[in-house]
């Protein structure tokens, strides 16, 4: 079996881990980034319908500027952004399944004025015609590097999971700055962005069912088990 890598920054990367353990993987890895708080200005609430969010990390880094909007519905990505929402006291008003240029797609035919609170790295969207988008960055990324027993293991290869554009971005930088063959490595990505972002030249690219944790370590364990190749 090959060995399993996990990038993505805490608390989401023991979850994974211990998920992955689970299923029997063979986990090694390290967050290859810290999640920090940026200074933002919090606009007036009333000039918006609702909150467009793709990250749990809006309600972790977000500090107490949050409760002047708390009165606004959060259209999440998925459930674990929900979740959060939730615990954070907010209310949900569409819970998407697919990304979040799916989860606006969804909303399309109304009118809308959104606020989108969100990190430094973000996907780029196609807004709908009646919407309207702000955005305030509430985080960013502070990148790290693979952990010497990491790079001896991952030349002879192992599956990477990328759960990030920031993520494939970075993994790419320490490859080559490690001198990792490519070619030995199974790259699988959350979702097309973040696969188109991991480039070319791996051992093979292939995509989560969807864009959840649980899918994408259920491609993993695939690849693990049989490899990528063929």
């Amino acid at each position: 079996m090959k060995p399993l890598f996990l990038l993505r920054p805490e608390p989401g990367w023991s979850v994974s881990a211990q998920m992955a353990r689970d299923m029997g993987l063979d986990v090694h890895g390290r967050p290859l980034f810290d999640i920090e708080p940026v200074e933002w200005e919090v606009p007036l609430a009333k000039a918006y319908d609702g909150l467009l969010v793709g990250s749990a990390n809006v309600f972790r880094h977000g500090g107490k500027q949050l409760e002047k909007l708390i009165k606004l519905p959060v259209h999440a990505v998925g459930e674990a952004t929900a979740d959060a929402a939730r615990a954070a006291g907010f209310l949900i008003g569409r819970t998407g399944r697919g990304g979040l240029q799916n989860l606006l797609d969804d909303l399309a035919g109304r009118e809308l004025h959104l606020l989108r609170l969100a990190g430094e790295d973000r996907v780029t969207l196609r807004v709908p015609d009646g919407i309207a988008i702000d955005t305030r960055t509430l985080y960013r990324a502070e990148p790290g590097s693979l952990a010497e027993e990491d790079i001896a293991l991952l030349r002879d290869g192992g599956v990477v999971a990328l759960h990030s554009g920031a993520a494939a971005e970075r993994f790419k930088v320490e490859c080559d700055r490690h001198e990792l063959d490519r070619t030995r490595i199974d790259i699988a990505a959350i979702g097309p962005r973040v696969a188109e972002l991991a480039g070319e030249s791996w051992g093979s690219v292939h995509m989560a069912e969807a864009p959840g944790d649980s899918e994408l370590l259920a491609l993993a364990q695939s690849l693990c088990q049989t490899g990528g190749h063929g």
